[in-house]
């Protein structure tokens, strides 16, 4: 249960977060937290902080993959 709303947290801080980027940086931001949240989770076999800080890393680099694709079909 925890996982779920560390997850839903994540989730909701990040849609929060990339409400000013492009279309290409929230869906690299938003998939990216989910999977890196997923991943931290299984990782850490379902703590808080790893599921938290897997969403964090996951989003930070789908972010960046998210910028780098808006940049390349402009």
């Amino acid at each position: 249960m925890k996982t779920i709303i560390a997850l839903v947290l994540a989730g909701a801080t990040t849609i929060g977060l990339s409400g000013c980027a492009s279309r290409g940086e929230t869906v690299g931001t938003v998939g990216g937290a989910v999977a890196g949240g997923a991943l931290g989770s299984a990782a850490t076999g379902g703590s808080t902080i790893g599921t938290v800080g897997g969403a964090a890393l996951g989003g930070a680099v789908g972010n960046e993959a998210g910028r780098r694709y808006e940049e390349r079909h402009r």
